[in-house]
C-alpha cells in the first residue's frame, strides 16, 4: 500500500474497478491517490506490472475479510448424521426416515445409516441387507456411498455423502404426512430431532417383546363357553276326539 508498493511502474484502477488510468510511475499514482483522499493498494502484484487500486483502505480491508469468511464458510464440511432403522421397520415409519435421510444431504451434511437386529432376527441377516440396498437405492439421486454396508455386532453399518448440488435430485416429498418442515425444527444444544425421530415407534417390531407377549397369552387360563340351556319337552299329544 502507497510507498510500500515497490515496483517503479504500475497499471492504476479506478475505486470502481472498471476505469483504468493507464500504467503511471508508482509516485505519481500515489499522488492521484492523496490528492482523493485515497490510499493505492495493489491488488495483482504478480502482473507486469503490478495491478494497484485505489481505494479507501480500510473499506477495502473490511470487504476483503468479510469475502474470506463467506468463503470459508462455504467450505466448511457438513456434520454426520446418524439414522436408525430396525429390521422390519413400519412402511410409514421408512418413509419418515428415508426422507429425513435425503433432507440431510440435501443440507451438505454426510449419513451415516445403522440397521439394528433384535432378538431372532441375527437368523434372518438376508433381511438387513436387503433392507440397507432399498435404502442405498432410495437415496442414490441424492448421495453416493462412503462406507459399503457391513456387520458391526448386532447391526449393519453404511455411510452415504451428498452429491454435488446440482446432481442431486428429491425422490421423496418433505411435505408428506408425519415429516417436519426443515424451518420448523427447533435444535437444542446441537441436537438434531430428526435423527431420532419415530425410534420409540420401531419397539413394535422386537421379535423378543412379541415372543413374550405370546407367551403371556399361552399361560393364561381359556375361559370356558356356558353351557348351552336345555330343550324345552315336547307336550304329549292330544287324542282324536270320538
Amino acid at each position: 500500500m502507497n510507498e510500500r508498493i515497490r515496483a517503479p511502474k504500475v497499471r492504476v484502477v479506478e475505486e470502481d474497478g472498471h476505469h483504468q488510468l493507464g500504467i503511471l510511475a508508482t509516485s505519481q499514482a500515489i499522488r492521484i491517490a492523496k490528492e482523493r483522499g485515497l490510499d493505492l493498494v495493489e491488488v495483482a502484484p504478480n502482473a507486469d506490472p503490478p495491478v494497484c487500486k485505489i481505494v479507501n483502505y480500510g473499506k477495502y480491508k473490511y470487504i476483503q475479510e468479510k469475502h474470506k469468511k463467506e468463503a470459508h464458510k462455504h467450505q466448511k464440511g457438513g456434520k454426520v448424521k446418524e439414522m436408525k432403522f430396525r429390521i422390519g421397520i413400519d412402511p410409514h415409519d421408512y418413509l419418515i426416515k428415508i426422507t429425513h435421510a435425503e433432507d440431510f444431504l440435501a443440507e451438505g451434511h454426510k449419513v451415516r445409516i445403522q440397521l439394528q437386529f433384535r432378538g431372532r432376527q441375527m437368523a434372518h441377516q438376508e433381511l438387513g441387507h436387503q433392507l440397507a440396498k432399498k435404502i442405498k437405492e432410495d437415496l442414490i439421486t441424492m448421495g453416493h456411498v462412503d462406507q459399503d454396508p457391513r456387520m458391526a455386532g448386532r447391526n449393519i453399518n453404511m455411510q452415504l455423502s451428498p452429491l454435488p448440488e446440482r446432481q442431486r435430485h428429491r425422490k421423496f416429498k418433505t411435505h408428506l404426512k408425519g415429516v417436519t418442515e426443515h424451518h420448523e425444527i427447533e435444535h437444542h444444544e446441537g441436537h438434531d430431532p430428526r435423527e431420532d425421530k419415530h425410534d420409540e415407534n420401531d419397539d413394535h417390531h422386537d421379535d423378543d417383546h412379541h415372543d413374550e407377549n405370546h407367551s403371556d397369552a399361552a399361560a393364561a387360563p381359556v375361559a370356558q363357553a356356558p353351557a348351552p340351556a336345555p330343550k324345552a319337552a315336547k307336550p304329549p299329544p292330544t287324542p282324536p276326539l270320538e
